[in-house]
């Protein structure tokens, strides 16, 4: 396959961009990322005229693929028609609020920014603000977002930055525990809980390989917080109208936080960030409030109508029937292969996710977890299966990244960027797609 024309894109970029990227995870491709011209439906096509069927679907806004249905382009063609954007209110605004809060069950009100990182950084200070407290408790391996309260590695005793340009004195504010593990959740409250602001947790790990939570995590975390005064903060960035369609993940779990990010999904493909939650917490903001957040981009007109309008065209075409039955067909497929080739791997994801991480050591996965492990205590896998971001950690991940990745490039697959990204279904994929994928995984392995 002829990738000449990505070779020359990389190395102009080199010179006038950092790294030669815009985002540090899209320079990890070995020996230069893809440079891609355009998409079309489940697909994309690369400089070099190569088309891929795509699983990366921009890390996870495009719910409805390249190809958007024609009430969602019209509309966002009709509004930048209308002039790019105003800095005063729109109605869109308030619609795209009100469509949320009725479909979320822990959002009352929100407020809409340009990011996930900027919905989490909004979040925490937000935490901050409304409680008198500092201090955050985040999982190990978690990811946040690029912001200095939640870049920070180590572990309820001994922590630090994570990134250099982080004063250390950040890091004691923050306090992480391992995804999963309740008696070091309880043993911090135990030692801090007077101080804890909150506790700000992806519902699945989505950003490490996804790792799922096993039963009665989330309502540990639930109680701890209700008990101790502190905020229940759930990152669905990745999650949110992907897991659990309109009502999210926290819909599909059964528990309710007090506040909730969101990114991608939400703004229909387009910049975005969302913090929504109580009307007593949210309205800790400006001007109602004395916790600052301001934006000027945020609710912009163009995003608002795209995100607007895919929710509603999710709602009212049987999007999430579509995307999850790929989904399942996708990982029971890939439990197949996985089970005659590479046994000690695991399929992960749900709904509209999907991943194999290269775990080490183990049998197949069992029927239970056939279309994705379950973090099941009976499943005769269990002590194999990932249950923390150090487990994915502790898997092949340069065997994923540099040999596996780039042999289904080779076969038109386009997996996202390494071992710890999700993959997505969007409404585009066919069972084509599905099936050309999954000979792929058996050709690879």
């Amino acid at each position: 396959m002829n990738r000449e024309t990505s070779r020359e894109l990389y190395d102009r970029s080199l010179d006038v961009l950092v790294g030669g990227v815009n985002s540090t995870v899209r320079a990890a491709p070995q020996p230069y990322p893809t440079f891609v011209q355009s998409g079309d439906g489940g697909h994309v096509v690369d400089a070099d005229g190569n088309r891929y069927v795509d699983w990366v679907m921009g890390l996870g806004p495009l719910l409805l693929g390249h190809d958007l249905p024609q009430p969602v382009e019209s509309a966002i063609q009709r509004h930048a028609s209308e002039g790019p954007m105003y800095g005063v209110p729109t109605e869109l605004e308030v619609e795209h609020a009100e469509f949320v809060a009725r479909h979320v069950p822990s959002v009352e009100m929100l407020r809409f920014v340009n990011s996930g990182t900027e919905a989490t950084v909004s979040a925490v200070r937000l935490a901050r603000g409304y409680t008198g407290r500092n201090k955050i408790v985040v999982m190990q391996g978690g990811y946040h977002g690029a912001q200095e309260s939640t870049l920070v590695e180590g572990d309820a005793d001994h922590r630090g930055p994570s990134s250099a340009g982080i004063p250390p004195e950040f890091a004691e504010h923050t306090i992480p525990v391992p995804f999963n593990d309740t008696e070091a959740v309880t043993e911090v409250f135990e030692a801090h809980g007077d101080d804890i602001a909150a506790v700000l947790v992806e519902p699945i790990l989505a950003n490490k390989g996804i790792v799922e939570p096993v039963e009665g995590y989330h309502e540990t975390l639930r109680d701890l917080t209700h008990d101790h005064g502190a905020l229940l903060v759930w990152d669905e960035v990745i999650t949110g109208f992907r897991v659990g369609g309109l009502g999210c993940a926290q819909s599909e779990f059964g528990v309710t936080p007090d506040v909730t990010t969101f990114g991608k999904i939400v703004g229909g493909g387009f910049p975005v960030g969302a913090i929504g939650g109580r009307t007593d917490v949210m309205e800790a903001f400006t001007p109602t409030g004395d916790v600052f957040q301001a934006g000027t981009f945020s609710g912009h007109p163009v995003t608002m109508a795209a995100g607007l309008e895919t929710l509603q065209y999710a709602a009212e075409n049987d999007v999430y029937e579509h995307v999850n039955r790929l989904g399942d067909r996708l990982r029971e497929g890939l439990a197949e292969v996985v089970a005659e080739q590479a046994p000690e791997y695991t399929v992960v994801g749900r709904d509209s996710m999907f991943k194999v991480v290269f775990t080490r050591g183990g049998s197949a996965q069992s029927g239970r977890c056939a279309a994705g492990c379950r973090q099941d205590p009976d499943c005769e896998r269990f002590d194999a299966c990932p249950t923390d971001a150090s487990d994915v950690g502790d898997a092949a991940v340069d065997r994923w990244n540099r040999v596996f990745r780039p042999q289904l490039l080779d076969e038109g697959i386009m997996l996202s960027q390494n071992q710890f990204e999700s993959q997505f279904v969007s409404y585009a994929h066919t069972e084509e797609d599905v099936d050309q994928t999954v000979e792929a995984y058996r050709d690879a392995l």
